[in-house]
């Protein structure tokens, strides 16, 4: 039986002390936090206000079903990321709520969102606004698009920016067809959302040795674009081109999971020993011995699609089970093809505990996933349940030193009329 985790007590990550007020939606944004989250931060997620139907806050709260019925804000995608964190709910356009979230910003270290500037612009919450509230913030602006160019300011969701940035465009690549396709995971918000994590993390220790805070703009379309060129740009690196864009090894039609007698799997032979090993396993011999066209990295890279058909050939020989042993024994790459339902049962994934169960107070028993990245002396924590739409608002407003006039005044008006 599956055991029930307990929250952590403690925030013990190399970010415990460190105040964020996140104003991110969505996928992009609440991924970078949450991760900034699960080392520790105090993340204090500013959400909209409900309406009259009781429906506000974070838009991905109503994506899905949740258990405790509709209404609960609390669908599996919020669910997932948005531990460690506490909501508040405020009404901007109200201007005693905006002056609460100004005093909250003058608590904080860092100041997250991904609101158009515009809007930010409008609600005097852009760089230098809140740079006067707080001259050393760390202020990290998610954006569609770089504020240098003429996309500026032009709405950006993920299907978009894997539209713009050439990552549907490749998906083209392996199969010789010219329909562009998206992926099917929202690679372009993960990826930016890891981004700017990360860039949050350098301007924090920027600050830490210079004592100055800045502002960090992570665009979504540079992101991704420099993401898909990493190996994409390929031949078009030099000047003239020496080939086109579009790294071969990775566009090969063939290159994919190869059928075994019973199931799939994964087989990456690399090295020119590992090569011959398993064409030699495969009843073929020590093919880069007798075979011009693989006998060198070079040679390979060009021929690629020739010997992954060739490898997809040799995987049906045998089961999955009985290449995994050989190819093993002999220290070729070759992992299981899991399927989405087998995660929750792979004997790795077991073993370093990364689906954890916990008990929500009002969603009941959900699983949890464990920050991947382990720290020796600071290590990640999930301390707190994924917050229900301001959940934490008095409690945080108490912490900020708001009188305690303005903090009813603000919850009265949150309340369901009628």
């Amino acid at each position: 039986m599956t055991k029930t985790h307990e929250l952590a007590a403690t925030a013990s990550g190399p970010l415990a002390g460190v105040r964020i007020i996140d104003m991110t939606t969505v996928v992009l944004g609440a991924y970078a936090t949450c991760m900034l989250g699960d080392m520790g931060a105090d993340v204090v997620k500013v959400e909209t206000a409900p309406n009259k139907h009781g429906v506000g806050g974070d838009i991905m709260r109503w994506a899905g079903k949740s258990p405790s019925g509709k209404g609960s804000g609390m669908g599996p995608i919020f669910m997932t990321i948005n531990r460690n964190k506490r909501s508040i709910t405020l009404d901007l356009k109200q201007e005693d709520d905006l002056a609460v979230l100004k005093d909250l910003l003058k608590t904080a270290d860092v100041f997250t969102t991904n609101v158009r500037m515009q809007g930010l612009e409008r609600l005097g919450l852009a760089y230098e606004d809140v740079k006067a509230l707080k001259s050393d913030i760390v202020y990290v602006h998610a954006a569609g698009y770089g504020s240098d160019g003429p996309y500026a300011g032009y709405p950006a969701y993920d299907d978009l920016i894997q539209a713009t940035s050439g990552y549907a465009d490749i998906q083209s690549l392996s199969d010789g067809k010219e329909t562009p396709r998206f992926v099917p995971t929202l690679v372009a918000d993960k990826g930016t959302g890891q981004m700017m994590a990360q860039s949050t993390l350098a301007a924090l220790f920027h600050k830490e040795r210079s004592g100055e805070g800045q502002f960090v703009e992570v665009p979504m379309l540079e992101t991704m674009s420099s993401i898909v060129l990493a190996e994409h740009l390929y031949g078009e690196v030099y000047e003239p081109a020496t080939g086109n864009f579009g790294y071969t090894r990775v566009t090969a039609p063939n290159r994919k999971p190869y059928k075994t007698k019973d199931g799939y799997i994964g087989i990456m032979p690399y090295s020119d020993n590992q090569w011959n090993d398993f064409f030699e396993l495969g009843g073929r011999g020590r093919l880069l011995e007798i075979d011009d066209r693989f006998t060198t990295y070079e040679a390979r890279t060009s021929n690629i699609n020739l010997l992954y058909e060739m490898v997809e050939e040799v995987a049906q020989q045998k089961s999955s089970d009985e290449w995994l042993t050989l190819l093993r024994e002999r220290d070729i790459p070759a992992m299981p093809v899991n399927r989405l339902q087998d995660l929750k049962q792979d004997p790795h994934m077991q073993a370093v505990d990364f689906f954890q169960l916990f008990e929500h107070p009002t969603e009941g028993t959900y699983w949890n996933i464990k920050p991947p990245v382990k720290f020796s002396g600071s290590p990640s924590t999930i301390h707190r349940h994924p917050p229900k739409l301001g959940e934490h608002t008095q409690e945080v407003l108490s912490e900020a030193g708001i009188e305690g006039a303005v903090i009813e005044k603000i919850l009265n008006k949150q309340k369901p009329k009628g």
